[in-house]
């Protein structure tokens, strides 16, 4: 039953919220002094890194804080009402009705054993009174309705049988299927690929405006905020730091957080010798160890003593609609140019120290992998690579999820053996040597740093430890004190307080797992490093740090860097060269500029298409790639993009679907696998076009 249908004011409307959760030792405040609204038919965005209490905020909307959490101070409302003051079953009545959450991870909202349809239907038999056959009616139109294909098939489908991208549509389906008044997404596209992320987000713009329904967008992604939403509220350690409209706080910036944020993020423009990044000094505070006055001063640029340290400080006017909790916002000359971080010279670039040549992994399935028996089917996750990587140079790997990136980072450690090809490193092969094989000397000239620092620290070792075994196995020093003092040297290098060395994994944040990842990497000297996805897992200022801290130990240690990642506002920023990799194939490589710009390869254009920017002056070409990405199993015939492509109809004959494109080799070492023609590739207009501001 819909709660009062004439109500006119805010959906959402929360009023000096302080949330706390309760230990044994002490109240942790985890939220406070927060306030947000919600219009009817409003996206509003709520950003900030991790730890910050946004999602807290959303927890505490759907009154689900579990039995530690408890809301201390100020008021939800929903369509005028105090959710706090509503009985359970009230309470039962709205969440999943009139107001829908969506996580991130969308299988911890589905149940593996029961078909899609199922799941779908339960939603209007238990809200709405519905009969079988209008559920089902309901649920084929909202599967229609996200645009999946097949939609009859979807809803005899279980789970596992989905796309990660596949399943966050059902996710969004789900939540869709009472109508409900307010959305809470709660970084819904995190765990996505980026052209996957670009359809969910034009999905969830399409579905608000047809369905009337307000949203509360939860995520550390500015580009995404800004194609999604009307206004965005910046939050910093518990507390809403500024808000306003989207333009006027991308444009107008207020407070230094905000400002420090998008210093933090590569934009066009940005360039990694020139203007580098400029990092967050410092560390987000403990909840229970927050600093007197603002939160931010003392990672604040403009912190000044006996005014920033005092008392509590409010959110104040900054403009129509626009609020900033910094006592010295009318004082700051915000259009001063960044204090640039001292300029670095580029490394030459030197010789070859990696060769690809030809290189395949083949693996062979049972077809029916299971229960065995069938006949044998073979993944090709990469077909005929052949790349070569300079001394200092930083080589980016790009790609969707199941393109062969990972694949090829495991042949070139050892990982796997390749199934035909060659890899040269130095002057040795190493295609065939597993890593057991292989000699303490080549193990070292060859690290990876990993996407999940989580998984790849010991948890029952100190960070001083995990650094001195690897130093152990790579020979390095003639006895504990030097290996001791080179493990020191590491978390100087990673920019780690030396006291870590004493900690154990679960005492540190994500970025500084990642930091002591980096630092082992390091630990033998490395030639090369694999980064996969070193940084996805991390928030937008400790990315900056830690890429900028990549470029600096490269920069004085000559190391080649590949860089495997689907960001590619980082990889423009990073790299020297870009290889764009497509189920298996190699289809576009050249320097980053060549890349970038037009001529793409078509599977580039949608790629660079679908990236969000965190800048009102930019213009994209909109691209949106239909369907998944085949089967490494079960590849198209001919080119391995032509099912997704946009221009295949303009190569005549059928070609695409007929046969592998040649490589093409275009001016200054650019090569595109693609069959069209010289005048169509010169054709090309650029997706990202950068306007002056006004």
């Amino acid at each position: 039953m819909k709660q009062n249908p004439d109500y006119q004011g805010p959906i959402l409307e929360i009023d000096k919220l302080s949330i706390s959760f309760f230990t044994r030792l002490r109240e942790i405040p985890a939220v406070m002094d927060f306030s947000v609204s919600v219009e009817p038919g409003e996206a509003v965005g709520l950003v900030g890194e991790s730890g910050c209490g946004k999602s807290t905020v959303a927890l505490g909307v759907m009154q689900d804080l579990g039995k530690n959490g408890a809301i201390v101070g100020g008021s939800i409302k929903f369509k005028g009402r105090d959710l706090g003051e509503m009985s359970q079953e009230e309470l039962r009545d709205i969440r999943g009705n009139e107001i829908a959450m969506i996580y991130q991870e969308p299988m911890a909202s589905l149940n593996p054993a029961m078909r899609i349809g199922k799941q779908l239907m339960e939603v209007p038999l238990l809200h709405d009174n519905a009969t079988e056959q209008e559920a089902y009616d309901l649920a084929l139109q909202v599967v229609t309705d996200v645009k999946l294909p097949d939609p009859k098939r979807m809803l005899d489908s279980y789970p596992h049988q989905l796309s990660g991208g596949q399943q966050q549509r059902i996710v969004i389906a789900m939540a869709l299927m009472s109508k409900p008044a307010l959305l809470i997404l709660d970084e819904p596209t995190t765990a996505l690929d980026v052209t996957v992320e670009a359809g969910i987000v034009d999905l969830v713009k399409d579905l608000g405006k047809k369905y009337g329904t307000s949203m509360l967008f939860i995520s550390h992604n500015l580009g995404l905020v800004l194609e999604t939403c009307d206004r965005v509220c910046v939050m910093y350690s518990g507390e809403a730091v500024e808000d306003g409209k989207i333009e006027e706080v991308f444009d107008r910036m207020r407070h230094p957080y905000t400002q420090a944020l998008f210093r933090s993020i590569p934009l066009p423009g940005a360039d990694k010798n020139a203007r580098p990044l400029v990092a967050i000094p410092g560390n987000f505070p403990l909840p229970h160890e927050r600093p007197p006055g603002c939160n931010f001063g003392p990672r604040c640029d403009y912190f000044e003593a006996g005014r920033c340290d005092q008392g509590v400080i409010p959110m104040r006017d900054a403009g129509p609609g626009h609020h900033s909790r910094c006592v010295k916002f009318e004082e700051i000359d915000w259009d001063a140019p960044i204090a640039a971080a001292t300029e670095t010279k580029s490394r030459e670039i030197g010789d070859p120290v990696l060769k690809v040549g030809n290189l395949k992994k083949y693996y062979e399935v049972a077809a029916n992998a299971l229960f065995g028996g069938g006949e044998e089917k073979v993944v090709k996750a990469n077909e005929t690579l052949d790349f070569e990587a300079r001394e200092s140079e930083t080589l980016a790997i790009v790609g969707e999820s199941g393109c062969g990136k990972s694949t090829l980072a495991k042949v070139l450690m050892g990982l796997e053996t390749a199934t035909d090809g060659t890899i040269t490193m130095g002057n040795k092969e190493i295609q065939s040597t597993p890593i057991e094989k292989r000699g303490t000397k080549q193990v070292a000239e060859i690290q990876m740093v990993f996407q999940n620092p989580f998984d790849t620290l010991n948890p029952s070792m100190t960070v001083g430890r995990q650094i001195i075994r690897a130093l152990e196995v790579f020979d390095y020093g003639a006895n504990d004190a030097e290996r001791r003092e080179r493990m020191l040297q590491l978390l100087d290098l990673v920019k780690l307080p030396r006291e870590f060395a004493d900690r154990m994994p679960r005492q540190l944040s994500g970025g500084q797992k990642q930091r002591v990842g980096i630092a082992r990497a390091f630990a033998g000297d490395a030639k090369i490093v694999v980064a996969d996805e070193p940084v996805s897992a991390l928030d937008v200022s400790v990315q900056a740090a830690v890429t900028d801290l990549l470029m600096e130990i490269q920069r004085e240690q000559k190391t080649t860097l590949l860089f495997i990642s689907h960001d590619l506002s980082i990889v423009r920023y990073l790299s020297d060269r870009v290889m764009v990799m497509y189920l298996g194939h190699v289809v576009e490589l050249g320097t980053t500029d060549q890349v970038f710009s037009p001529p793409y390869h078509p599977y580039t254009e949608a790629l660079l298409s679908a990236v969000p920017i965190a800048d009102t002056s930019v213009q994209k070409k909109h691209i949106v790639l239909e369907g998944d990405i085949p089967s490494a199993m079960n590849p198209p015939p001919g080119c391995p993009f032509q099912t997704r492509c946009r221009w295949k109809e303009k190569v005549p004959g059928g070609l695409c679907e007929k046969e592998v494109p040649p490589v093409r080799r275009l001016e200054g070492g650019h090569q595109i696998k693609c069959h069209l023609s010289d005048a169509e590739l010169a054709a090309m207009e650029p997706v990202i076009v950068v306007h002056a501001a006004e």
